[in-house]
């Protein structure tokens, strides 16, 4: 538990001692620096309940805080609005103490088994700048929840499965006739085939391949026909498309790597089908899954619905399987696999009526438990300058490895020479690049539109990745000197200026902030904080020689300032999914 949690703990006990009953008592940043560090402000919702003045409420709460020798300066302005100063004996104990250990300013939670799906990335198309968000959000929600206490698995959730399969084989087939796979007399061992093929090839396939089959009906019914004949599990197919995903998936992981994300399954659709048919079986149980025009579908709407609800088609007229199919068949493997408290999904906006009638569909049917959560976490888009999605040239959706890479040449020109040594300047112009990237993509609620600019956001000054980048190493730089100084032991001492005490409170307020992300699942409050906490650290940094201080306990007490905010912004990029270079 936090210090400021146990406090509030301690300031509920207080209010119960003047006569009033205040559950999950909170302290409220004050709005009113000059007042106090905090405000209570219960008073008046006390006085709804007791039938007394909120004034009079308040006085009686301030006679059991005023005993209290943590807390100075406690005051009441309007009706009953307690302001509270926090001593500088408080704050002092308060940073020794994180010091010590940073779980100390950490409130961890009754931890659930969570399964988060996101990624998405489409086997046997490059990954583009369309899967940003998905992989950038996910992945530090991922590693915040587990920061709290939850127990996470990640699964990418590719899309292996479907129309894309058809066209990339049937293109291969035009490209490559006499391969094996297409030869309806070979008996032999379709693994042992000798055929290899690039992603740069499968990049390129593709888009091809979806050209010529949106252009001519009878390569649209070829692709159609291969993709039936997989899904039911034609052994040449399977053979070639296995392949396929193998190349597929090494190069889309080595390009999440890049950005600083992992998975704990690299399962994809295809994964569900052991599953499809016990899943059909318990929908067709439920008496809810009905005929409409040759398919299956279930009603999912609710009386209390003041917007369309559409059923949703579950097998198709032909008994071809849906995403829903798969999607359903998917929730009813994870239960049934890792049983869940809840499974969260990190997928675009446009994504949200779909996914409500999956849920409802899951719910109603009894693939999952009643108690069980099934939650839509939808993001907003991320564009260019002129305030359109990011494309290439030819009017293509751009690459991600080709967004990282202009990054990365912008990063190029901004480094220190003089610090960085050459061999090493293209590994810290990547780390500078990605932390542009995904800080960017982080400041905006997740729900909302950005913009990314690529100048912008490279940039060493403002709110930028880079900028959280250098202050962060120069902090750790600073600690390198006083260690070579002989400084070993670093404690906190005493207060001297404004930013001191400053830089105490926005500390302790680190707590409030992970909660309050986490419950959203957004990264902007986090991005918000880091900024805030630099800043401030850097304004007192520039006010105090801390190196050159005479006065051994304040140069203690700023070296200890140095360190708790640089371990709090290691500790807070880590869980963004960001890598602090040694040097810039």
């Amino acid at each position: 538990m936090s210090i400021i949690k146990e406090l509030e703990k301690e300031v509920e006990e207080k209010i119960k001692k003047a006569g009033y009953k205040s559950e999950n008592f909170v302290f409220t940043p004050s709005s009113r620096p000059d007042l106090g560090d905090y405000q209570i402000n219960d008073a008046m919702a006390l006085a709804k309940v007791y039938q007394e003045p909120p004034r009079a409420i308040a006085e009686k709460i301030v006679k059991e805080l005023e005993m209290d020798n943590r807390f100075t300066n406690i005051n009441i302005a309007g009706p009953g609005f307690i302001n509270i100063t926090l001593s500088d004996e408080f704050l002092i104990s308060s940073m020794n103490k994180i010091l010590e250990d940073i779980n100390n300013n950490i409130d961890r939670v009754s931890g659930k088994k969570i399964m988060m799906d996101y990624g998405g990335a489409n086997i046997a198309k490059t990954l583009h700048v369309g899967h940003l968000r998905s992989a950038n959000i996910g992945e530090a929600v991922k590693r915040l929840a587990r920061l709290l206490g939850h127990e996470v698995i990640s699964d990418v959730h590719f899309g292996d499965i479907g129309r894309q399969s058809g066209m990339v084989i049937s293109e291969i087939k035009e490209r490559y006739p006499h391969l094996p796979y297409f030869d309806e007399e070979y008996r032999g061992n379709y693994d042992k085939i000798e055929f290899s093929i690039t992603p740069e090839e499968l990049g390129e396939i593709y888009p091809t391949a979806s050209i010529k089959a949106k252009e001519d009906e009878t390569k649209m019914e070829e692709v159609i026909e291969i993709t039936k004949e997989l899904e039911e599990g034609k052994a040449a197919y399977v053979s070639l498309w296995n392949k396929i995903k193998e190349v597929s998936i090494e190069d889309i992981t080595a390009v999440y790597k890049r950005i600083n994300t992992e998975f704990d399954l690299l399962e994809g659709e295809s994964d569900c089908y052991p599953y499809i048919k016990e899943t059909i079986n318990i929908m067709e149980k439920s008496g809810l899954l009905e005929e409409s025009e040759g398919a299956k579908i279930i009603n999912v709407k609710r009386e209390e619905d003041n917007s369309p609800m559409p059923p949703l088609v579950v097998i198709k007229s032909n008994d071809g399987t849906l995403y829903a199919t798969r999607d359903l068949a998917t929730i009813h493997s994870r239960m049934e696999r890792f049983s869940p408290d809840e499974i969260w999904y990190f997928v675009d906006n446009r994504q949200a009526l779909y996914f409500e009638q999956v849920f409802r569909a899951s719910m109603l049917t009894g693939l999952v438990k009643e108690e069980t959560k099934l939650e839509f976490f939808g993001f907003g888009t991320m564009t260019g300058k002129d305030g359109r999605p990011f494309k290439t040239r030819d009017g293509s959706v751009m690459a991600l490895k080709d967004l990282i890479a202009s990054i990365k040449d912008e990063t190029l020109k901004r480094i220190n020479i003089d610090m960085v040594e050459e061999e090493k300047r293209e590994e810290t112009a990547e780390m500078i690049a990605i932390a542009a990237l995904k800080y960017a993509d982080f400041l905006p609620f997740r729900t909302k539109d950005y913009v990314f600019d690529p100048v912008k956001f490279t940039d060493l000054e403002g709110k930028t990745g880079p900028y959280l980048l250098y202050s962060t190493v120069r902090m750790k730089s600073l600690l390198e000197k006083v260690e070579k100084d002989g400084i070993k032991e670093i404690s906190f001492h005493k207060l001297k200026g404004t930013n001191d005490r400053l830089l105490a409170l926005t500390i302790l307020k680190m707590p409030m902030v992970l909660k309050k992300s986490l419950e959203v699942k957004s990264l902007n409050e986090i991005a918000e904080y880091l900024y805030k906490l630099t800043s401030i650290y850097n304004s007192f940094y520039a006010e105090n020689k801390v190196l050159t201080e005479e006065d051994k306990q304040l140069k203690s007490s700023w070296t200890a300032l140095t360190k708790l905010t640089f371990n709090i912004n290691s500790l807070l990029l880590k869980t963004l999914g960001i890598k602090v270079p040694e040097k810039m």
